[in-house]
């Protein structure tokens, strides 16, 4: 999708579908985030500052092993794409799944879960460390069966394209399509940071594999859907929004005492305290129910209208939701 945000055309098409989605918000008395979404657009031109970086090593390495491997698939063979399509969806399935749950991964991805509100803008929250992460590696063993690189980056950027579209709250339930694609409504569900859907949902253009690996789950309307990190972070300055999981991170690690501790917490999932972290003491009673509560709280003192509801009778509506405690 970073390629395409720099074709004219589709910045337009962007702006359109954004501005739809302000007045529809509007319309239905939802709020906007308009620091939000500032704050998204600024991610956005970080990542376009650092994405020559990003290309120039993870697209090295790929051209490096496609010269290396003696097998090569051809570029003008329908049945390749195809292929090439299930087979970047299934890595593409595991790559954001383990983003979810190894601590170093998570460190960039984490940018991405940062938005404390689904709107179209959120979908250009997307890490400037993707090289440093290592998750591209997922989709090396591609390049080394024989797939080109370039159908990789172009097939990718065609799932990322997709997704896009999915970080909006404007398209409910889209019947059978439900089973097979992955929707608006399922990637409200992975956005969401209540119990319930903590990470589900991983896959990019299909659902099936989040269905054939029991990683799914279904926006369901009695369990409201409340977005952002469960840590509580809230933020508005990009450089901090990029940074902040990767200072933890390294904190973490520089305290473990020990080279293989460190490892240990870098490979450990993200809500794994280390051993010598005491367990969380229980919240206080009436605190909002993750890190929504930064928008929420703003919101509130507003008066803004939430879903149709006076900000006063939707804090009512939430005062039993409880924040987790961070690591």
């Amino acid at each position: 999708m970073e390629v395409l945000l720099r074709e004219p055309w589709f910045l337009g098409t962007v702006a359109v579908f954004v501005a739809t989605e302000f007045v529809w918000r509007a319309a239905r008395r939802r709020g906007y985030d308009v620091a939000g979404a500032a704050a998204s657009l600024g991610v956005a031109a970080g990542n376009a500052l650092t994405r020559p970086l990003n290309a120039m090593i993870i697209g090295g390495a790929f051209l490096a092993l496609s010269a290396a491997t003696p097998f090569a698939l051809p570029m003008d063979d329908w049945r390749v794409w195809v292929v090439g399509f299930f087979a970047v969806e299934f890595c593409y399935y595991w790559f954001h799944r383990w983003s979810h749950l190894v601590r170093w991964l998570w460190a960039s991805h984490a940018v991405h879960h940062s938005a404390q509100e689904m709107t179209l803008p959120a979908a250009l929250r997307l890490g400037w460390t993707g090289a440093l992460s290592g998750g591209w590696l997922v989709f090396a063993p591609l390049i080394l069966v024989g797939f080109p690189p370039v159908m990789i980056a172009a097939l990718l950027t065609a799932n990322l394209t997709y997704q896009f579209f999915l970080h909006t709250e404007a398209v409910g339930k889209l019947g059978p399509l439900e089973w097979i694609l992955n929707t608006p409504s399922h990637h409200r569900a992975h956005h969401a940071c209540n119990e319930a859907y903590l990470d589900r949902n991983f896959g990019g253009v299909l659902i099936v594999f989040d269905r054939m690996f029991g990683t799914f789950a279904e926006e369901r309307a009695q369990e409201p859907l409340c977005y952002g990190l469960t840590t509580g972070f809230c933020a508005r300055n990009p450089i901090t929004i990029a940074f902040h999981e990767w200072a933890r991170l390294f904190a973490a690690m520089l305290g473990a005492g020990s080279m293989l501790g460190a490892l240990r917490i870098a490979a450990s999932r993200p809500s794994t305290p280390p051993p010598s972290t005491p367990p969380p003491s229980a919240p206080p009673p009436g605190a909002i129910h993750n890190s929504h509560a930064c928008l929420l709280q703003r919101h509130v003192q507003s008066g803004i209208l939430f879903d149709g509801v006076p900000s006063d009778a939707w804090r009512m509506r939430k005062h039993d939701a409880v924040l987790k405690p961070s690591v």
